[in-house]
């Protein structure tokens, strides 16, 4: 198995999707329940494949990933080749940035000594995929790059 196997939930989510790949392998719904009960092992092989397969198709449509916690704003894009970080910790003690007052707080603040904002930017591995899950795996979101946008405008028209 590459990535992880789906939740319950996830399953529930994707049962109609799953019924179709069973479908793609030409078993029925009477093979299923017959695969389950005499064949456990062949069955789990199956959900590993398709919670593969879902994964992939998720993975290859990211651009951005978010990791926010109290004092640091982890934002990333994704190219095919790289990718691009911003990096934002703020070090005001009395500042949680996952807060609306927070976040208001950083916006208005954003050339204080308490925060500092850095850059990077690193080359994908091979398995571009797996670069991403490693992140998903250690908290970061999925997003649609609001975040990243608005900080990389603001870090350009500083410069």
């Amino acid at each position: 198995m590459k990535y992880e196997r789906l939740t319950k939930e996830q399953f529930e989510e994707l049962h109609q999707e799953f019924i179709n790949f069973l479908a793609t392998q030409s078993i029925t719904a009477e093979e299923w329940a017959d695969i389950k009960k005499n064949k456990p092992e062949v069955a789990e092989e199956e959900l590993d494949i398709f919670s593969d397969l879902v994964w992939e198709g998720v993975l290859k449509k990211v651009e951005y990933l978010e990791h926010i916690s109290a004092k640091y704003m982890f934002l990333f894009r994704f190219t095919e080749v790289q990718i691009d970080l911003i990096k934002i910790e703020v070090k005001h003690p009395e500042i949680d940035i996952m807060t609306k007052e927070g976040y208001q707080w950083l916006q208005d603040n954003l050339l204080a000594d308490e925060v500092e904002i850095h850059e990077a930017t690193k080359a994908l591995s091979d398995d571009r995929n797996k670069d991403i899950f490693a992140l998903i795996k250690q908290g970061a979101n999925i997003t649609k790059g609001e975040l990243f946008k608005y900080f990389n405008k603001w870090i350009n028209a500083q410069n």
